[in-house]
């Protein structure tokens, strides 16, 4: 399922889930890798990029800036331009889906006396670029943008940022990553002040690759600021497995009856464990084994069996750490017995889609009781009803594909998603991992409309 290769995708309810598998590298890290290689001066090796379309606009933007990037299979090697000499390029960077490595790279040039146009696909260019723009702005840059600071737009960096202290409005580690980002070409000391504690991946890549950045807790919460510019040194990267793709398998061997499933060298970032701490408290069987360190993040190996679940109440503090594992955890909720309410998600409707409200669709096309608010949903969990034979529009959303996938693994009756084709941004081998341990996952070849 390749991209421009729209295919509908049917997933239907067979025998257990077994066996190991090691889903694709964490994308947060795997964008982060190569811009801090792209900025260093000399060569970095990143092992076990993720491979999926996202990725690799974030790689063809940091070419186009002025890095060489070679890549030989999940291993890349990036010959940086260094800090303060990317090039003008002479296209538009093309960002597709990737809302991520458009936000961030939107950092990285506006620390940089060159101007850049950002482009993406349809879903790209609905979200709004606002949070992210108005920072910069108030460091000096200067932006052309389409109303409501949608892409396409253009974005000048001065030949001097302005190096500010700024409180994030909203939890995003977008937003703060791409102010540090700002941050290291220049002069002075750019500070980002957290009230919610983000995913840190950034601060973590920062010190690796030799940034002088700092954390302080402060009356007004985490402040993590990072000292301009002083020169990054390249370094070896290992991406470990994104928890977030880690999530639909876990999920999956959690409501398919008899099913038991190893998901090998998960990031644990305890920015990133929501959803496992979530799961825990509904009562899945679940458990990490040979915990340990590697790259300067904490990883390990998950194993799951499938689980009688109980509907739980998500405390919306809990949002940034699970941001994107919502809507498989919607998938989970529809198994349990008794509701399950998830609150704050506000940050949702922002996504690749209204994903709160593909949730939402998504659901009542396959008969699962719920409510949705504008920034909250309650599953009402298995009634007695059948669940499936849903036909789930996408929305290019590739969560929304996979999530629903999953709940026709275990569903009363099979379920077809309109296109799985976006799953290759974030899990290139979703179909062929979820066949290898016994899934019944067919593609069909020609669209299949409900």
């Amino acid at each position: 399922m390749g991209k421009g290769s729209r295919r509908a995708v049917t997933a239907a309810h067979g025998r257990p889930l077994t066996g190991d598998v090691r889903v694709p590298g964490d994308k947060s890290i795997s964008h982060r890798a190569l811009m801090m290689g792209a900025l260093a001066v000399g060569r970095s090796h990143v092992t076990g990029l993720l491979m999926g379309e996202d990725v690799m606009a974030t790689a063809a933007a940091m070419r186009a800036l002025g890095a060489t990037v070679t890549v030989r299979g999940s291993d890349v090697a990036i010959d940086g331009a260094g800090l303060g000499a990317l090039a003008e390029p002479s296209s538009p960077l093309d960002f597709g889906n990737a809302g991520t490595g458009a936000r961030l790279t939107m950092g990285l040039v506006a620390g940089h006396p060159i101007a850049a146009t950002f482009v993406g696909d349809a879903s790209l260019s609905r979200r709004p670029m606002g949070r992210v723009l108005e920072p910069l702005r108030e460091m000096g840059a200067t932006v052309a943008a389409r109303t409501g600071d949608r892409l396409p737009l253009t974005l000048r960096g001065p030949d001097s940022l302005v190096p500010i202290a700024y409180t994030l409005p909203v939890a995003s580690a977008q937003v703060k990553s791409a102010i540090l980002l700002a941050g290291l070409n220049t002069p002075g000391e750019t500070t980002v002040i957290e009230p919610v504690p983000t995913r840190d991946h950034t601060e973590r890549m920062l010190a690796a690759f030799g940034a002088r950045v700092r954390r302080e807790r402060t009356g007004a919460g985490l402040a993590i600021t990072v000292e301009g510019q002083h020169p990054l040194a390249p370094t070896d990267v290992v991406v470990p497995a994104d928890p977030s793709s880690a999530a639909f398998v876990v999920v999956a061997a959690l409501i398919v009856p008899g099913s038991e499933v190893v998901v090998r060298d998960v990031l644990l970032n305890p920015s990133r464990t929501g959803l496992f701490t979530t799961l825990l408290e509904m009562g899945a069987d679940l458990a990490v084994e040979d915990e340990r360190d590697a790259g300067g993040e904490r990883i390990g190996d998950v194993r799951v069996r499938a689980s009688r679940l109980s509907g739980v109440s998500v405390p919306a503090e809990r949002t940034p750490s699970m941001i994107d594992e919502y809507p498989v955890l919607a998938v989970a909720a529809a198994f349990a017995e008794g509701s399950t309410t998830m609150a704050g998600l506000s940050e949702l409707r922002v996504k690749e889609s209204d994903r709160l409200a593909a949730i939402a669709r998504g659901l009542e096309a396959n008969g699962v009781a719920h409510e949705v608010g504008e920034d909250w949903l309650r599953v009402a969990g298995r009634g007695g009803g059948a669940i499936g034979r849903g036909h789930v529009a996408t929305q290019l959303d590739h969560r929304i594909a996979m999530s629903f996938l999953v709940l026709g693994l275990a569903a009363d009756e099979p379920v077809t998603v309109d296109d799985g084709a976006m799953i290759e941004t974030s899990f290139p081998g979703f179909v062929d991992a979820m066949r290898g341990l016994g899934g019944e996952v067919i593609v069909h070849e020609g669209e299949l409309v409900a």
